[in-house]
C-alpha cells in the first residue's frame, strides 16, 4: 500500500501553503488535483503556485496542458496514478492537493474508467446544437432518454449536457449506466485525507474577495485579454476568473461590476466544492480560524506515517 496525503478544501482556504509545508517537513512531492491549474495560460485565474511559492518542492501535473485541450477525469486519474507510483518509488511522500472533487474522489475510490473513443464530429454537432437551442431545450430532450442526468444537470452546464448526449448516442447507454459499468477495484493507496475549511464562512468569503482583488492587481485583466478571442473554445477558456471579465472587455459593464460578479461566482464555486467534499468519507477537517492548522496537521501526518 502506498501511503499518500490528500489535501482538499474550497478555493482560497490555504491548501497550497499547507501542502508545501507538509512536503518540506516530510520529504514530499505535490500532485495537482485542480481541473484548472493543469492548464497553461491561466496562471493568475487558476491561482496556480508560482516558482517562489513552491519553495523548491517538486510539483507535478501543474500547468502542463495547452489551454484548448479537453481533459477528462479518466485522463487525470491515469496520469495521477503514474505520478503517485513514481514519487513513491523514489521514497518520497505523494501529496495530492486541490479543489476538484471529481478528481479526488476518482482517485480515492480507485475508479477504473471504461475506454470510449471520442467522436469529434458528433461532439461538434452537439456543441453547435447547444449554441442554437440552449440548455433548457437540451435538458428537455435529454429527459426523454436519460432522466437521471436531466434532473441532475443545470441548464448552464454546457459541457456535462453535451457529454450526456454524446455518451448515449455513441454507446446506446446513458452516462449513469456507463459510470456504473466502470470498474471499482481495490485501491493500492493508504490515504490520509486532510480538509481545510473555515468555521466562520464569512472569513472564507473575505479571503475569496481579497484574492480576486489581488489577482486583478497582479494582471488578471491582461491575462483575460489574451484569451478573450478564444472564449467559445473548450478547455481552460471557460475558467472562473476570465469569463466574468469578458463583459467588461466587451464594454457592456464596468470593471467594478465584473469584479463583483467574479467574487460572487467564486463564492458560489466554494459552496459547491464544500457540498461535494461533505460526501467524501474519512476527511480530517482543520479550521485556520480556530486552530494552528500546520501544527495539528503535522502531528496527524507524523502519526499516520509511523503507523504500520
Amino acid at each position: 500500500m502506498i501511503k499518500t496525503v490528500f489535501i482538499l478544501g474550497p478555493t482560497a482556504s490555504g491548501k497550497t501553503d499547507v501542502s508545501i509545508e507538509l512536503a518540506k517537513r516530510f520529504d514530499g512531492e505535490i500532485i495537482c488535483a485542480d481541473s484548472m491549474q493543469i492548464y497553461k495560460g491561466i496562471h493568475i485565474a487558476s491561482a496556480a503556485p508560482g516558482e517562489p511559492e513552491k519553495c523548491g518542492v517538486p510539483h507535478h501535473l501543474f500547468e502542463f496542458l495547452e489551454n484548448d485541450i479537453q481533459f477528462s477525469v479518466a485522463d487525470y486519474v491515469k496520469l495521477a496514478r503514474e505520478k503517485i507510483k513514481e514519487i513513491d518509488s523514489r521514497g518520497k511522500l505523494p501529496i495530492i492537493v486541490g479543489g476538484t472533487g471529481l478528481y479526488i474522489s476518482a482517485l480515492l475510490d480507485n475508479i477504473e474508467f471504461l475506454e470510449q473513443e471520442t467522436d469529434n464530429t458528433l461532439r461538434e454537432e452537439l456543441s453547435q446544437k447547444f449554441d442554437t437551442v440552449g440548455g433548457e431545450q437540451m435538458l428537455k430532450e435529454l429527459n426523454g432518454f436519460d432522466p437521471d442526468s436531466a434532473k441532475r444537470l443545470h441548464p448552464n452546464n454546457r459541457r456535462r449536457i453535451i457529454r450526456a448526449f454524446e455518451v448515449f448516442l455513441s454507446s446506446g447507454k446513458t452516462i449513469t449506466e456507463h459510470n456504473l459499468l466502470s470498474k471499482q477495484s481495490e485501491s493500492d493507496l493508504c490515504p490520509l485525507i486532510i480538509g481545510i475549511n473555515f468555521e466562520d464562512r464569512e472569513k472564507l468569503y473575505n479571503r475569496i474577495n481579497l484574492r480576486v482583488d489581488l489577482m486583478l492587481k497582479n494582471g488578471l485583466l491582461e491575462e483575460a485579454k489574451v484569451n478573450v478571442v478564444n472564449r467559445t473554445k473548450k478547455g481552460a477558456f471557460q475558467a472562473i476568473g476570465h469569463k466574468e471579465l469578458y463583459p467588461y472587455l466587451d464594454g457592456t459593464c464596468s470593471l467594478e461590476e465584473a469584479s463583483d460578479n467574479l467574487k460572487m461566482q467564486t463564492r458560489r464555486y466554494a459552496k459547491r466544492q464544500l457540498t461535494w467534499f461533505r460526501r467524501v468519507e474519512n476527511v480530517n477537517w482543520f479550521y485556520p480560524d480556530k486552530q494552528d492548522v500546520i501544527k495539528e496537521i503535522t502531528k496527524l501526518t507524523n502519526k499516520f506515517l509511523k503507523e504500520e
